[in-house]
This record gives structure tokens, C-alpha cells and sequence, in this order.
């Protein structure tokens, strides 16, 4: 998948595209299905392209008030080429871009850099200055332009409508199970293995504490999930994020992974960990014992949930 900074680098390089416009955050089973009516339209001889935008708009406008994104551009970029996709453009989003007429995003964006024969939006699809232009416009202006304009209706799973807000709201209330449903797979937060306190070790229940690089982070409690190595290995694990109240009294959050029959030193290295399913709320103990006890608990039901660790793989990459 080629990767363009701008609709300007892309002029040119593009095969009779058919293009998907959205911010994408999250790369989920609504824009999956965008993906799949932009391969329809392009048929064998075009290209389908995701024409998204960086940073997110509502990081311009309201800094303060704009939700966290549910994926990193890395990941978000990853999951886009995990969908077969043949390019990305990936377009500044400034002032001077979002002062953009709706005529002039179509004219100088669409039919001008991109050379779009088709473009695909999602429900509800908004463009150009102060939100002016919306699927109809897109239409109208498609048949001046010479570019044919498409929209889809809400997606819905379990009679869930699929959206980046759903999914954030689940994510924060610990329903993973609920946003892995609406992503097509497990939520996954990546960073770097940082030292502990190394209190896993003294019990025998060692762990990785991640440094997460996501915004978006479940709610405090212990998750069954995988955790993905440096090599690509995936692992079952017992994630737990919290404050360890047994043996501290501050709040300060962290992000811990026991991974299951592992053994190694994984300082440093870059991990990626995969929500399956919530086990528990996290919980003072009155004793190691009785904190030991709970957390073998955890692995057993950990070990029942992921019974087929082949899964895990096919439900990250269903996002084709």
C-alpha cells in the first residue's frame, strides 16, 4: 500500500481511483464496508483509495473538546492497509485546507489531484468550510466534475450502529467484547515495556508494564486478551490495568500483562496488547495470599476464554 502526504504528492500516481474520504479513527466495520463499495466501483482496472485527513478536525477547532482517537496514525495506517487497500493520502488538515468551499475541496481535491472516478462517504457525511456540503452536494458536484458521488447507510452489527463514538464509549466502560464486535477485532494498545516494581516477580506471577502510547484506554480492571511480541508471537494474557491497591495508596494508572507460559526479558521492547474480554473490577486484597489466589484465578479464566489462539489473528486482520 503506497502512502502519500498530501493529495498534491498523489497527483498523478493514481489509476482511476475510486475514493473513500473519512477520518477513519479506528478502522472499523463501517469503514471496512466503505472499503469493500470502493473495490465494487473500482472494478479490476482502478484503484481504491482512502483519502483521510491529519491532525483529526475537531483537533483544530476545539483542541480541548475533541475525543481521543481510538488508534495512533501508525496503527491507524497498519489496520488501513490490513483492508487491501492500494493507496492512503493522508491530507494536512490546517486552516487554509479547511477554508475549502465544498466546490473547491471537490474541484481542486477530488477531480483535480486525485482524479476520482468514484467517491465513496459514509452516513451523515459532511466537507468543505463550515460543513456546507453533504452527500447531495457531492452528487451535484460529481456530475459537473466527472467523478460519480456514493454514500452507504449506517452499518450495524447486533443492531449496534457501528461508529468511532460507540467504540470509544465501549472501550471506556470496559465493554471490549462491544467495541471488538464493532471493530472486527480486539482492541489493541501498543508501547514500550518499562520497569516495574517488580512485585510480579516476587509473587511468580511476573509482568510487562506497557507505557501505552493510545489515547484510549479500558477501564480500570483485569481483561483476558493476547499480547503480541517483538517477533510477532501472540500470547494469551491477563491484563491488568489499575493502581495496584493492595500495596499502593497513590493513583497513579498503569497498564501491566502477565503473559501466560512465557518466560523472558522484554525491557525496552515494543508490545502490543489485545482486549478480548473484561474478568473483573480490579480490587484491594487485604493479603498477598489472598491477591495471588485472585490472580490464578484470572489465569484460568483467561486460559478457558482464549482457547484458540489462532483467533486472535484472523479477527485483527478482518479488516479486509
Amino acid at each position: 500500500m503506497r502512502v502519500f502526504s498530501s493529495s498534491r504528492e498523489a497527483a498523478g500516481k493514481l489509476r482511476s481511483p475510486a475514493v473513500a474520504v473519512g477520518n477513519f479513527d479506528g478502522v472499523h466495520r463501517g469503514h471496512q464496508e466503505l472499503f469493500a463499495r470502493a473495490r465494487e466501483l473500482a472494478g479490476p482496472r482502478g484503484e481504491v483509495v482512502a483519502l483521510t485527513f491529519w491532525p483529526h478536525p475537531a483537533r483544530l477547532f476545539n483542541p480541548d473538546l475533541a475525543p481521543p482517537l481510538i488508534t495512533t496514525q501508525e496503527q491507524k495506517l497498519a489496520r488501513l492497509a490490513d483492508c487491501g487497500l492500494d493507496a492512503v493520502v493522508v491530507e494536512p488538515f490546517d486552516r487554509e485546507f479547511a477554508a475549502l468551499s465544498p466546490e473547491a475541496f471537490a474541484r481542486e481535491i477530488l477531480a483535480g489531484c486525485l482524479a476520482a472516478s468514484h467517491v465513496i462517504v459514509g452516513h451523515g457525511f459532511r466537507f468543505g468550510a463550515r460543513k456546507a456540503g453533504g452527500l447531495s452536494t457531492l452528487e451535484e458536484l460529481g456530475d459537473e466534475l466527472g467523478f460519480q458521488g456514493h454514500g452507504i447507510s449506517t452499518v450495524r452489527v447486533s443492531s449496534i450502529a457501528v461508529s468511532s463514538t460507540k467504540i470509544r464509549e465501549f472501550i471506556l466502560l470496559g465493554r471490549v467484547g462491544g467495541a471488538s464486535l464493532l471493530l472486527g477485532r480486539d482492541y489493541l494498545v501498543e508501547g514500550q515495556v518499562v520497569p516495574g516494581k517488580r512485585r510480579g516477580r516476587t509473587i511468580g506471577i511476573p509482568t510487562a508494564n506497557v507505557d501505552p502510547v493510545n489515547e484510549v484506554l479500558p477501564k480500570r480492571g483485569v481483561y483476558a486478551g493476547w499480547a503480541r511480541l517483538p517477533d510477532g508471537q501472540v500470547l494469551k494474557s491477563v491484563i491488568n490495568i489499575g493502581t495496584n491497591p493492595t500495596f499502593e495508596k497513590a493513583a497513579v494508572m498503569t497498564l501491566e500483562a502477565h503473559l501466560l507460559d512465557f518466560e523472558g526479558d522484554l525491557y525496552d521492547k515494543r508490545l502490543g496488547v489485545y482486549f478480548t474480554q473484561r474478568l473483573r473490577d480490579e480490587q484491594r486484597f487485604t493479603s498477598v495470599d489472598e491477591l495471588v489466589a485472585a490472580i490464578h484465578s484470572d489465569i484460568a479464566d483467561a486460559r478457558e476464554l482464549l482457547r484458540e489462539p489462532a483467533l486472535v489473528l484472523p479477527r485483527i486482520a478482518a479488516a479486509g
